[in-house]
């Protein structure tokens, strides 16, 4: 299941990348624009880290790529003065919204010929693995 799994989430990545290439944005450029327009701005960057499932220093270069490109601006955190928080400029906004849209594609292209209920099964099961393997007992999460 896990090298299923693995494969899936690499080549869906790969296909996404190959939809958005023009617009020169890598992986780590458009998870962590996604990841902040869908998670809400304001987030710290050692947040935006732990979401993205990456080490502080990797982060601090793609925002800084991001940064530089007037796409993200780093604000000091009101709660720690240690802190910056993320937040997306208004030029940001219109690259997320064409990402999104390529996104919607994709996924339409691979998941258009399987029925919803599948789907929705599948979701469901991939949760409980989600949930089982963030638990530190690991043990199985309880359905719902």
């Amino acid at each position: 299941m896990g090298i299923t799994i693995a494969q899936i989430a690499r080549r869906w990545r790969g296909r996404l990348d190959a939809r958005i290439a023009e617009f020169g944005l890598t992986e780590a450029r458009w998870l962590a624009l996604l990841t902040l327009a869908r998670h809400g701005e304001g987030m710290t960057q050692k947040d935006l880290a732990h979401r993205l499932l990456i080490e502080g220093p990797t982060l601090v270069r793609t925002l800084d790529w991001l940064e530089g490109e007037g796409l993200v601006e780093r604000r000091s955190s009101t709660e720690d003065r240690r802190a910056k928080t993320l937040h997306l400029t208004p030029e940001a906004r219109p690259l997320i919204q064409r990402i999104e849209a390529a996104a919607t594609l994709v996924r339409a292209e691979i998941m258009g010929g399987i029925p919803e209920e599948e789907l929705a099964a599948c979701l469901a099961v991939l949760e409980r693995v989600a949930q089982s393997l963030a638990n530190p007992s690991g043990a199985a999460a309880t359905p719902p």
